[in-house]
């Protein structure tokens, strides 16, 4: 069960509102019960809220259980995480910035995994050319701008090692310009 002070998704609320539908069928309920409790359901904020319309209808559990959000990005196959690795490693080849954008425009269309990683990889590449053409107008810009890139390349294997483990990698540092 969720915690109590969970905010409810509509889904949530829709499968206590079915429940209590079923329990008015059933003759558990009558009219104005049944009216009160899809009110209470129809406005409530937190699981909390729930709690009470289940309790006498299934027990001191709630019978209804929330069903996990169906993102396709949750369970990652083999095929996403390629691709978003790709993201990542393609700034070995010298594609910093072309490589992660294709990988978003293309893939990133069909598996949010692959965009959610795209995209961190495109961000971070960014805030490195960023930095780039910036850094050289200072004294200390000279001598952090090789660390940066050496730097930025060891990023680069790490964040396509998380996303072929299937997990998620943030850049430090890294002005986020692209949602």
């Amino acid at each position: 069960m969720p915690h109590p002070q969970l905010r409810v998704t509509n889904q949530d609320r829709e499968q206590v509102v079915e429940h209590v539908k079923a329990a008015y069928a059933e003759g558990r309920l009558d009219k104005h019960e049944m009216d009160e409790r899809l009110h209470l359901a129809m406005t409530a904020r937190t699981h909390a809220d729930l709690v009470p319309i289940m309790n006498d209808l299934y027990g001191t559990r709630p019978a209804y259980v929330p069903r996990p959000p169906s993102y396709r990005a949750a369970v990652p196959d083999g095929g996403d995480r390629v691709g978003a690795a790709a993201s990542h490693l393609f700034a070995l080849l010298g594609l910093f910035i072309i490589g992660p954008l294709l990988m978003m425009v293309t893939a990133g269309r069909t598996s949010p995994y692959i965009r959610k990683h795209a995209v961190e990889s495109l961000n971070f590449h960014l805030t490195v050319l960023g930095a780039t053409v910036l850094l050289p107008f200072t004294v200390v810009g000279f001598v952090l701008l090789p660390v940066i890139w050496v730097v930025g390349l060891v990023l680069c294997v790490v964040g396509g090692v998380s996303a072929l483990a299937g997990t998620e990698f943030r850049y430090p540092l890294t002005i986020r310009l692209i949602k």
